[in-house]
């Protein structure tokens, strides 16, 4: 874990970006009575981090060859990614009034061909880090300087595919990645340490010969500053493990299974809101 030195101006813009973003993601999911609202919620501040302080990337190009590329493996929490594209100007904001709707570029798992922004169609869980490390090894064969940021769910990474790719990772010495377990320990059966143990989490990472960190997922600064550091690891990819809350800006789905993927009522949403606003 290691702090950057965001200054307090550059804090409360990540900050007020992050409520705004999961204002969109609440409106998106009521609006469709379908899509994953907890995690995406979530992984907020990871995928604000990523785009508003970290990345290079340029809405204007979407397909311009020196960006960097992230991938949302846990391909479900589709709400954060479009919100996030759409506030920085990769569609206008108004597509997100079609999200799951048919015909819609905003399906309910990514679709690359379709959607500016989205680097890979993910949803099959345990693909998306396999892409991405892909991606990575075919930069480094290439020469290219890009760095590709992955997010894995922890429920996702029961799948043995993550870890066959992360031995591919370390084999490959794919030092441009720097992947991230959104770490809430709940899935959509519940606690993940009951579907299926996970702990001792990043000892696991660290066998498998990976550059391993943990840090708290809504803290901007051990975001950036951990970032920062895996991103001068050479000779091997990097894993950050994130601890998150579920739900997290909005109290009664915080901690909460149940709105892994529950869609807000009227009221619930209207109460949402109000939280978020009241914590402007």
């Amino acid at each position: 874990m290691t702090d950057t030195r965001l200054d307090e101006t550059q804090l409360k813009a990540l900050e007020e970006k992050a409520r705004d973003i999961r204002r969109s993601i609440l409106t998106m999911v009521h609006r469709a009575q379908s899509g994953h609202v907890g995690g995406s919620l979530g992984a907020t501040d990871l995928v604000v981090a990523l785009y508003h302080a970290i990345m290079r990337h340029d809405p204007g190009r979407p397909d311009w060859e020196g960006r960097d590329r992230f991938i949302l493996s846990k391909g479900h929490c589709t709400p954060v990614i479009y919100a996030v594209l759409a506030d920085c100007g990769y569609f206008p904001k108004a597509d997100l009034e079609t999200f799951r709707r048919p015909g819609s570029h905003l399906q309910g798992h990514p679709y690359q061909p379709k959607t500016p922004g989205v680097e890979a169609s993910t949803g099959t869980l345990g693909l998306g880090i396999s892409t991405g490390l892909g991606m990575a090894l075919a930069a480094k064969i290439k020469g290219q300087p890009h760095r590709v940021f992955i997010l894995c769910g922890d429920g996702e990474i029961q799948e043995g595919q993550v870890w066959e790719a992360a031995l591919f990772g370390h084999k490959y010495e794919l030092d441009n990645v720097v992947a991230f377990v959104d770490r809430n320990f709940l899935q959509t059966d519940g606690d993940s340490e009951k579907v299926m143990p996970l702990e001792p989490l990043a000892p696991k990472w660290d066998a498998f010969g990976w550059d391993t960190h943990e840090i708290d997922g809504h803290d901007f600064r051990q975001i950036v500053g951990t970032v920062e550091e895996a991103s001068a690891t050479k000779g091997r990819p990097s894993m950050i493990i994130a601890r998150t809350t579920k739900g997290k800006g909005v109290s009664f789905m915080e901690d909460v299974a149940k709105w892994h993927g529950t869609p807000p009522t009227d009221d619930e949403l209207a109460l949402a809101m109000a939280g978020l606003n009241h914590g402007a």
